[in-house]
């Protein structure tokens, strides 16, 4: 049984608020390096959040997300079922949509539409991608309530692998929402790296055929045994690096130049769990650690900042933040149901 204190007030609010304040963060430093940030923007720990407060398709597609399990779970209990058809509807509407104007993932866009011609989504699924856009938006599903461990599980990596079908995006996502869950119901962060690593030892060489069906033919595996555990290899090589990163912590470095620039699934979720257990009761510090980085900027504070939010609920963040967020009201609306 794992150690737990008191569920985290408003977690749901706290971690949607806290992804796209990470995002806004991290959207404008995203192709830059660290000596171009700070050129931009001044000392990393002083930064602000812009003026408007936009984000980027990682938030977008985290709503998205959000409502499709939302929807699916209007009908009954989540099942793949159940999700796989607002899930196609919203990532088909996101990619259509006259704002999804903020640099989107090449592989969401293609996988989008072929989703869109209405066929088998494991056609649509890109069996080569492991890239970020698999987990930067899966944070919804470690937030709803009343979830088994299979449904929390095969929701997130369904969900990853309508877009992106290589094994660790799948994992990385896994992870992430296990995450995201663990801290909502009170798990210390200190202990949160070697439950991560006890449940990736766990799932590895599990493949969920209810939510998968057969992606791993599709990915020329011999097995879907075979597939599957070399995502969780991958992931759990990334969790090491974290370990061994916070062995010797280093808040003035760079962190992705120890755990990874976070472009792929693994190393976003490395790379966000290293500037989040650097500063875990300096929320907006976390946030602006993983937004002065040479890499995937956004998408690394979209991470830091959901799992920051669930650790600390919604009070984690300035009021005048979290006001002017882009998108603020759907956030607001997701987090108070699952809040409820």
């Amino acid at each position: 049984m794992m150690p737990t204190r008191s569920l985290t007030t408003q977690a749901a609010t706290g971690t949607l608020t806290g992804l796209a304040l990470g995002d806004a963060l991290g959207y404008p430093t995203e192709f830059d390096d660290v000596p171009a940030i700070l050129a931009k923007c001044g000392p990393w720990r002083r930064t602000r959040l812009p003026m408007p407060a936009s984000v980027s398709d990682d938030t977008q597609m985290t709503l998205a997300l959000g409502r499709a399990v939302r929807t699916a779970m209007d009908g009954g209990p989540l099942t793949p079922e159940r999700l796989l058809a607002p899930l196609r509807e919203e990532f088909v509407d996101w990619s259509r949509s006259p704002d999804n104007n903020r640099a989107p993932g090449r592989t969401c866009m293609t996988a989008c539409r072929t989703l869109a011609d209405g066929g088998p989504w494991q056609e649509a699924s890109q069996t080569g991608s492991k890239g970020c856009g698999a987990n930067m938006r899966v944070a919804p599903v470690g937030l709803v309530p009343g979830l088994s461990e299979e449904q929390r599980s095969g929701a997130a990596q369904l969900q990853a692998a309508l877009t992106h079908g290589h094994p660790t995006a799948l994992a990385a996502s896994d992870l992430t929402a296990r995450a995201v869950f663990l801290l909502a119901q009170g798990a210390e962060p200190m202990g949160l790296l070697g439950q991560l690593r006890s449940y990736a030892y766990e799932s590895s060489g599990r493949y969920r055929h209810r939510w998968l069906g057969d992606l791993w033919r599709h990915a020329g595996d011999p097995s879907p045994e075979a597939y599957i555990r070399r995502g969780w290899d991958e992931c759990l090589t990334a969790l090491a690096a974290v370990q061994e990163a916070l062995r010797r912590p280093s808040p003035e470095t760079d962190p992705c130049e120890r755990t990874g620039d976070g472009w792929i699934a693994e190393e976003a979720l490395a790379t966000a769990l290293h500037c989040f257990l650097l500063f875990p009761r300096e929320p907006v510090t976390s946030l602006r650690r993983a937004a002065c980085t040479r890499g995937d900027s956004d998408s690394l504070g979209c991470l830091t900042g959901a799992l920051a939010g669930a650790h600390l609920g919604a009070g984690a963040w300035p009021k005048e933040w979290a006001e002017r967020i882009e998108y603020r009201s759907d956030l607001l609306s997701l987090g108070a149901l699952w809040d409820a």
